[in-house]
């Protein structure tokens, strides 16, 4: 659970393959190879959390990735992270699998990832 260098998130954006989304308070990164969309991180200012914006930039990345092709999005997040599991199951993910001591806490501790994801409805198309 440690913070993205620099240079980890210069190498994902130059990625053909990645998404930023991004809103005056919020962000979020997501990776769409074929039809499977990641997220690989979404963060909210501190100043502005618990106003909704992760809920909405959660759905308007889910609308991006669905125009981009894809029909599922997966994500993992640490166990201990309640605030960010309540959004995504009350946003209708589904834990798939739990990844036993994934991340490393910065006092040395082991904790569960969960692995969850959507199945993304089909774009509406107009005409």
């Amino acid at each position: 659970m440690r913070p993205w260098s620099a240079e980890e998130f210069a190498n994902l954006l130059a990625s053909d393959h990645t998404h930023l989304i991004e809103t005056d308070a919020a962000f979020a990164l997501t990776r769409i190879v074929a039809d499977e969309a990641e997220l690989l991180t979404i963060a909210t200012d501190p100043a502005h959390r618990r106003k909704g914006h992760a809920r909405a930039l959660l759905q308007q990345l889910e609308s991006h990735a669905r125009a981009h092709g894809a029909a599922t999005l997966f994500l993992d997040v640490s166990s201990e992270n309640a605030p960010a599991i309540a959004l995504y199951l009350s946003s209708g993910y589904d834990e798939m699998a739990r990844r036993p001591g994934y991340y490393k806490t910065p006092q040395g501790c082991r904790v569960d990832a969960l692995m969850l994801n959507k199945m993304l409805s089909p774009a509406v198309s107009s005409g």
